[in-house]
């Protein structure tokens, strides 16, 4: 920091470049911690909502049935790939998480940061499935709840994986068009 003479003559002090980027990195990082509780309490909302009413009933159809919301525990990875493989998606979930919170050193990028934030609170939210639910710590399955257009057999699924859907879409659209991490872009 330099100090600098006010109009009243009062000194003022001056970011220095250094201090700007770190602000710019510091409310980047706030984004990412907004973005993720907000997917993560969404998703934690709805499926105890969602376990609480529906469990046990009949779908919910909506939208001319093209939209249920039906209680099914998923104990595979999306669209239930891999059931039985729970404590492997449990390791996988974690190491995400592990990665993203080390990624956001290098965050000055507010596309980024929103990307981030909602693969973060996808994984966090999936996460706790996992860690608390039945059938065992660390086994659970994960609840899923929305389904659209049954007839097709599309999966259900959940808030949580509708974030790191879009977290994924959007990284990719990110990386491609050059958007970097630290905020710098590698090509227009």
């Amino acid at each position: 920091m330099r100090s600098v003479q006010a109009a009243g003559g009062a000194p003022l002090t001056e970011p220095s470049t250094g201090d700007a980027a770190s602000g710019r990195r510091a409310r980047r990082v706030g984004v990412l911690a907004v973005v993720a509780f907000f997917v993560y309490a969404l998703d934690l909302s709805s499926k105890t909502l969602v376990v609480k009413s529906l469990e046990g009933h009949d779908p919910i159809r909506l939208l001319w049935d093209q939209v249920r919301i039906t209680v099914i525990r998923n104990p595979g990875a999306a669209f239930s790939i891999g059931t039985g493989m729970t404590i492997v998606f449990t390791v996988i979930a974690v190491a995400v998480i592990g990665a993203i919170l080390r990624t956001a050193r290098q965050l000055r990028s507010l596309p980024w940061a929103i990307t981030l934030g909602m693969l973060l609170g996808g994984a966090l939210g999936n996460l706790t499935d996992r860690i608390f639910r039945y059938p065992a710590p660390f086994e659970g399955h994960v609840v899923d709840f929305i389904q659209v257009f049954p007839v097709t057999g599309f999966p259900v699924f959940n808030a949580a994986d509708s974030a790191i859907v879009c977290g994924g879409i959007l990284a990719v659209l990110l990386a491609w068009r050059g958007f970097q991490i630290d905020g710098s872009r590698t090509h227009g």
